[in-house]
């Protein structure tokens, strides 16, 4: 079995698959009967056996630190001097990631809200570039007899490595098990906008303006600035993002997304104000509150553009505008992980600092309850083939596509690879 071929190995990232093979009569590799069509909401409902919870991974050693980036930079022929580089943000919290121990709070919060709410699901997670992998879970949902599969990735919005890079992964684990053909693969839309996702981030942009202006009372919206951040992407990938038929232009959907949800994180935020009957004190002369968004985290050579502003070059112009408080709001994660953590609680909190501004960092969903239920609620549209126009989406860019459009989220430097779960290539 294909469980007991994967057991006999070292646990390990898959190699790159060589192909996607079309079942008789699809157009979308390894689809259930009801997405293999293309359609791009699917309507039908499907009797999923378990839901496929994939991440990035991290590293939970300092011995595993390199062996992790290695993974992560696959390909690129990045020497080992060069990751070490990189390597001291985990050395700095003892070789640990925090994203496993997250991503195994979310799967133990995700299991507790479906058996709420008497959804039968087993949970099975899988992370792209460390143990527990991909192809580990593939091999343990088919040892339980699980053939369909909804995958569900931490990853919110459109771009190759928050969208098509975990379809290429799936692809990869299906042909690595040798479970091409037996099991099914679809895949949850990128819920950028869905309301159990958006609700946290306003929650965390009240309570920061709030705790800035209980510190200061001298201080409204006109002092303080919020910076939406989000990882920064090569332009030529971000300019991919998301079909070419939606003409997204410059940044892609990815940039699209990003700051349409901000917009209406900052819009919610104010109508908090307005029903709590503080929005007049909290604006003073401000029409609303001072917002943009910024990127972080970059990581590739100086040579090669990646979306702009940077969040630290921002931060220090801010005193020349007047402002005197930061609020950076990481709206490009779903977790506390290690660009969180260094970035910003360090880096960003430092040029803050520096600038001499009060600073504040609102909380990522990590496993807000309304983030947990938007989840589960994100599963059971495609259990119950919730139509589109029943799906909840707070931007007008969404609810995003179910099964990924012809050409979507190419990545510029290798092109297209085998893929799931969306329209070839």
């Amino acid at each position: 079995m294909a469980a007991e071929r994967l057991g006999a190995r070292e646990s390990r990232k898959s190699p790159p698959a060589k192909d996607a093979p079309l079942a008789p009569g699809a157009i979308v590799s390894a689809a259930t009967d009801a997405a293999k069509d293309g359609a791009p909401w699917v309507s039908e409902p499907v009797a999923y056996d378990g839901i496929l919870l994939a991440s990035f991974g991290g590293p939970e050693a300092q011995d595993e630190v390199i062996p992790f980036l290695r993974n992560v930079t696959s390909g690129r022929g990045i020497p080992d001097e060069r990751l070490e580089e990189v390597a001291v943000h985990y050395r700095h919290y003892g070789g640990v990631s925090p994203i496993n121990a997250q991503n195994r709070e979310l799967k133990a919060a995700l299991e507790a809200e479906l058996a709420r709410r008497g959804v039968e699901l087993p949970v099975y997670w899988g992370n792209r570039n460390w143990a527990p992998y991909v192809s580990e879970a593939l091999a343990e949902a088919h040892e339980a007899g699980a053939t369909r599969l909804l995958a569900l990735a931490t990853s919110a919005y459109s771009s190759y490595s928050s969208c098509r890079q975990y379809r290429e992964d799936f692809a990869d684990a299906l042909e690595d098990t040798g479970l091409q053909g037996v099991v099914e693969i679809d895949k949850v839309r990128q819920f950028f906008d869905h309301p159990g996702f958006v609700e946290p981030f306003v929650e965390g942009l009240v309570a920061a303006i709030e705790e800035l202006r209980a510190a200061d009372g001298a201080l409204d919206a006109t002092g303080i600035e919020v910076l939406f951040t989000t990882h920064s992407v090569p332009t030529d990938d971000a300019g991919r993002s998301g079909p070419e038929s939606r003409g997204f232009g410059e940044g892609g959907a990815y940039a699209a997304q990003h700051l349409a949800v901000a917009e209406a994180v900052v819009e919610r935020a104010l109508a908090v104000f307005g029903e709590r009957g503080t929005a007049d004190a909290v604006l003073g002369e401000a029409d609303g509150l001072n917002w943009e968004l910024v990127y972080q985290s970059r990581s590739g050579p100086p040579s090669q553009p990646w979306l702009e502003p940077d969040i630290n070059d921002v931060i220090a112009e801010l005193p020349e505008r007047g402002r005197r408080a930061v609020i950076v709001v990481p709206v490009g994660f779903v977790s506390d992980h290690m660009e969180v953590l260094w970035d910003l609680d360090n880096e960003a909190k430092q040029s803050a600092e520096e600038a001499g501004l009060a600073f504040a960092r609102t909380p990522t969903p990590g496993v807000h309850p309304a983030y947990v239920a938007g989840l589960v609620d994100l599963v059971l549209e495609r259990v119950r083939g919730v139509p589109k126009g029943e799906r909840p989406a707070c931007t007008p860019l969404g609810p995003w596509y179910d099964v990924c459009r012809a050409g979507c989220c190419e990545n510029a430097r290798l092109g297209f690879r085998p893929a799931v779960a969306g329209l070839q290539p």
